[in-house]
């Protein structure tokens, strides 16, 4: 995305640039206000206990949390056993693997907890992505799915790293990865072919990667003899809504395997699966349903079956916090927006975040009449917008904090520190979940 005004290239999503979160490691510390009573320092949050790297709020209420805390910057309130429950409910109905996609938020405490409640596969995009799993999960298997990869990301990803699965949609890239790893016996490659347009979804993909059904069978042809396991993979598109997508994409598979004339040993069904942002999207076991019906209609129900969500398992555990700067009728100028934490609801997606009022003053009376507000960010870009509506009450005012719900996923990998304002803080809202143990693995079970 480019800023039509000034010609200004938005910054990749896969380049972080600047840290997603800074977590504050500050003392608190009160300064005295008006009338002598005690007041937060915005700089410097109130006690909070400081564990293995990450600050944990206090068991009290949100609002209370919030007025306490009184937080300048953006605030992220993250909820590990909400993320834990949300894991082990889709692992339960997806029949098959599942490797979150790291892109959609890569925090150390998000892969801390995906591993403790059990993820073993993560699927990744750059060595950054790889790093960042390999620190919270050292043996994870890792699935590096960007169609397009660097030489020395392939080279190190394997040879560093342990990278055994790579996905390609392009005859070049193949030989890339052949000559990087230096034709290495036990190479898993996925080739990953294009669907048609999806419209339900709310970014498609077709445009940018996959090999036609044609060109698929021929790279899954030229794959079988140079790898140890040969794998489909497709992408619906971000946040689809619609289930009959996964129906439609399992039979183009289908074709294109029986194409191909080769044995295929798995399917990758990608992400996409959709989060209930302001209304009611289909649950991970309506999606399920209709996959594992259509493998078996279409005879690729003896694959392995592989899944990359990211949306789905994240968004709503992490609240979002930020604090009304002024107000201008209908127009809320915010601590926070689209080249921060909040990119999904500007202009290229117009995404309307369920939001919650939290009054500066404890007791004040919220409004029972709501109006739709838009929102502004913090810099100086005009393109720095979101026209929701956002239905608030109508007597927010400036110094006030709004809660912006489901702001789990890409809100932090998407921050930038465009005009200074990329920072923010967070908060584990709990303890990290502990890892699960697993059984020994015995003659028996091997």
């Amino acid at each position: 995305m480019t800023d039509s005004a000034s010609g200004r290239g938005r910054i990749s999503p896969n380049v972080r640039t600047v840290p997603p979160v800074k977590i504050v490691r500050r003392r608190h510390r009160l300064q005295t206000g008006a009338g002598g009573k005690q007041k937060n320092d915005l700089h410097a949050a109130p006690p909070r206990d400081f564990r293995d790297g990450f600050f944990y709020a206090p068991p009290q209420s949100r609002d209370m949390q919030i007025r306490a805390l009184a937080p300048q910057k953006p605030l992220y309130i993250f909820d590990a056993a909400r993320l834990a429950e949300n894991y082990r409910g889709f692992a339960a109905v997806c029949g098959g693997e599942t490797a979150y996609a790291v892109k959609c938020n890569p925090h150390p405490a998000v892969l801390r907890t995906l591993s403790a409640a059990g993820a073993s596969a993560f699927d990744v995009a750059s060595l950054a992505e790889i790093r960042a799993v390999r620190a919270a999960n050292p043996q994870a298997k890792l699935y590096f799915m960007h169609p397009v990869k660097a030489p020395e990301a392939i080279a190190e990803a394997y040879t560093v790293w342990g990278v055994r699965a790579f996905v390609l949609d392009h005859i070049d890239e193949l030989y890339k990865i052949l000559r990087e790893t230096a034709l290495a016996p036990d190479l898993e490659l996925f080739v990953r072919m294009a669907l048609p347009k999806n419209g339900a979804a709310a970014l498609d993909f077709s445009s940018k990667f996959g090999a036609t059904p044609d060109e698929a069978a021929k790279l899954l042809e030229a794959c079988r003899p140079v790898c140890r396991r040969l794998g489909l993979a497709f992408h619906t598109g971000t946040q689809n809504t619609d289930t009959g997508t996964y129906t439609r994409a399992v039979a183009a598979a289908a074709d294109v395997i029986a194409k191909s004339g080769v044995p295929v040993d798995a399917l990758d069904a990608g992400g996409g699966f959709p989060a209930n942002y302001t209304g009611r999207v289909a649950a991970p076991a309506e999606i399920f349903a209709a996959l594992h019906t259509a493998l078996a209609e279409n005879g690729l129900d003896n694959l392995d079956l592989i899944t990359e969500p990211g949306r789905v398992l994240v968004a709503d555990t992490t609240a979002l916090i930020v604090r009304v700067e002024q107000r201008r009728g209908d127009l809320l100028y915010l601590t926070d927006g689209v080249y921060g934490g909040l990119f999904d609801a500007g202009p290229q997606l117009r995404w309307r975040y369920p939001v919650r009022h939290i009054p500066r003053e404890d007791g004040t009376p919220v409004s029972g009449h709501r109006t739709n507000f838009r929102f502004a960010g913090p810099t100086c870009d005009s393109i720095d917008m979101m026209d929701g509506p956002f239905p608030l009450p109508d007597n927010i005012k400036t110094g006030d904090w709004i809660e912006i719900g489901q702001a789990g996923a890409y809100s932090q990998s998407l921050r930038t520190d465009f005009n200074g304002f990329g920072t923010a803080d967070f908060i584990c809202a709990g303890s990290l979940p502990r890892k699960t143990k697993k059984p020994k693995t015995t003659s028996k079970n091997i």
